[in-house]
């Protein structure tokens, strides 16, 4: 009997249909299981919101932590939870918890001209599934990512709500739309991009300071052997535990946003896609954060307000948009009406 083959979007192989219908059987099923236990848990999801976040889980033969028969994490869950253990409480700010109304969620807000109290939304401290210690799941599609964020009762970043995170401060979107006005995606992307990233590059910045710095934060990690960019035979999602890197955390209290896994996060190409005002359209794909093995070599810049090119690019909502072994994704919640504005 022949086989079917199922092409992987921007990728030279193909994976055999049968390999892919294993591929959500045996240990990953079943590691998928228990996450969506800690996800319920730790989030105090309704049954609702659990059969939802189990729908999305259930509808991709990837999505998971990572391939269990090639993954190597440096890092076991076990020697992380010990290491938080002996610091102060990490995720456990009152303010954090009441604002956002939930744990593990950070307010956003430009502590320069507002308090606390004014921050217009919330996004999670860790990547997703936002645990403590929980390695980040991916081989997620941008398009999973955000029917993750809602299952939740989230949704998917703008790109200026990650970058402000980064940063310490959430400013203005700055968003130059005109320039993607007629244009095709790639084309308005390009646009958007230089423009954005000319006028940041003279405040470069980090999670952790003004400069780059190895060893602070998740990438010290190595790629599997034979892994060949994105063979989920080969490549091992080769993370750490979310959190363990106590450096690694922005001034508002955001977490691994370089290091770890890459991120799926949304970019208006008009207004009417923003996330922060409401949209459900949402824009296109845009990958935030660098990955676990920044600390051999710099694959790409990852100061916080960079914007990178249309790597792999697709509306958000396109079920065939790109997925990886190590991009993840996190999510933001709206806390006040007129955010973005």
């Amino acid at each position: 009997m022949r086989k079917l083959t199922l092409l992987v979007l921007a990728f030279p192989f193909v994976l055999v249909a049968e390999e892919a219908a294993n591929a959500a059987s045996g240990p990953l099923a079943s590691e998928r299981e228990q996450l969506i236990q800690e996800i319920a848990a730790a989030h105090g999801l309704s049954q609702p919101q659990i059969e939802a976040v189990r729908a999305v889980f259930a509808s991709s033969p990837f999505l998971g932590t990572g391939n269990p028969a090639v993954s190597r994490h440096p890092v076991t869950r076990e020697m992380c939870l010990e290491t938080l253990g002996e610091r102060p409480p990490a995720f456990s700010d009152p303010t954090f918890r009441r604002l956002c109304g939930e744990p593990f969620m950070a307010p956003l807000y430009d502590p320069s001209t507002e308090t606390i109290e004014e921050a217009r939304a919330c996004i999670d401290q860790l990547e997703y599934p936002g645990i403590p210690c929980a390695y980040p799941v991916v081989w997620v599609r941008a398009s999973e990512a955000a029917q993750l964020c809602e299952a939740m009762g989230k949704r998917l970043c703008d790109a200026h709500e990650w970058e402000g995170a980064c940063a310490g401060a959430l400013e203005p979107p700055d968003y130059r739309f005109e320039l993607a006005a007629g244009a095709p995606s790639s084309e308005a992307v390009a646009r958007m991009r230089s423009a954005h990233n000319r006028a940041e590059s003279a405040r470069k910045s980090w999670s952790y300071g003004a400069e780059p710095r190895r060893g602070i934060c998740a990438a010290a990690s190595v790629k599997s052997d034979g892994c060949d960019g994105g063979n989920w035979k080969a490549c091992g999602s080769n993370t750490y535990p979310s959190g363990y890197f106590g450096k690694c955390r922005s001034p508002l209290g955001v977490y691994d946003l370089h290091g770890n896994a890459a991120e799926h996060m949304s970019l208006p190409l008009a207004a009417d896609q923003m996330a922060s005002r409401g949209s459900e359209t949402l824009g296109v794909t845009e990958m935030k954060g660098s990955w676990f093995i920044f600390d051999h070599y710099q694959a790409h810049e990852d100061w916080c307000r960079w914007r990178a090119p249309f790597w792999h690019g697709s509306r958000v909502r396109d079920p065939k948009s790109h997925h990886n072994y190590h991009l993840g994704f996190r999510c933001c919640k709206t806390i006040r009406p007129g955010a973005g504005e």
